[in-house]
């Protein structure tokens, strides 16, 4: 199961705001187990003295980096080193990299190589050459949610005023062809596809889905929104299972 995974968390503390630390493990619980939990950066600067109180409370091993020289980025190369050991070491079924820098790119690809399940977690000002590196990629600003309404739990808005989806990996015209091409090659005689699979393969072509960069935190609410569907609900032998199909309109 996905949430047997051990997974080694490496964070770029150069690079991440300690406001989102909690979000990040939330994020972390649903694809696995964080084993290791390190976080980068040279701690003698001033900038980074906020992160003291959240390194005590999430056990999170602070790696000191110093700056050898003006313009290298001296945490990248510690972060890269250490994730390739932890490779090798073979304790680890994943790694989570919490980064907005591209620096990481050809890390996450030899990762993934080794067969690793790779997530990467960093702000939209994110390349895409590291999103598209990961197998899952998650945006941080949506992890940071606020409920609309208590009693509504299909959608939310997140802290930062800009929620708008990125327009390079998943936006909502390629999404909405992408499902009726996976609807299409995953039906049945009548057209209909269940949800699930559907889902499935959407995140293994874009690896920045989240139904939450829409607004929405399951996928039959989203689906549902685009109009561009039929969904039918089917029962099963358990009475609190119900199973979702789509069709294409």
């Amino acid at each position: 199961m996905e949430k047997d995974k051990k997974i080694a968390v490496l964070i770029d503390a150069d690079n991440v705001s300690d406001k989102y630390i909690k979000y990040i493990f939330d994020e972390i619980s649903n694809h696995g187990t964080p084993t290791y939990k390190r976080i980068y950066g040279d701690w003698t600067k001033p900038q980074l003295a906020t992160w003291k109180t959240v390194l005590l409370n999430y056990s999170i091993t602070p790696i000191q980096q110093y700056s050898y020289t003006t313009g290298k980025n001296a945490t990248d190369s510690a972060l890269i080193i250490d994730a390739m050991d932890i490779l090798y070491s073979n304790n680890v079924d994943g790694f989570c990299i919490v980064s907005s820098d591209s620096d990481f790119t050809k890390l996450a690809a030899r990762l993934r190589e080794a067969g690793m399940y790779v997530i990467g977690m960093g702000e939209k000002k994110t390349p895409l050459p590291f999103i598209a590196a990961c197998e899952k990629f998650k945006y941080l600003e949506v992890l940071m949610p606020i409920p609309i309404d208590s009693d509504k739990s299909d959608t939310y808005s997140v802290l930062e005023k800009n929620n708008t989806p990125r327009e390079d990996i998943a936006n909502i015209g390629k999404l909405i062809e992408s499902i009726k091409v996976i609807i299409t090659e995953s039906s049945d005689e009548d057209g209909w596809a269940f949800l699930g699979e559907v889902g499935n393969r959407l995140s293994k072509r874009y690896p920045d889905f989240d139904t939450r960069n829409f607004g929405y935190l399951k996928l039959t609410p989203f689906i549902s929104s685009l109009k561009q569907f039929e969904i039918q609900s089917r029962k099963t032998s358990n009475p609190h299972i119900t199973h979702h199909y789509i069709r294409n309109r």
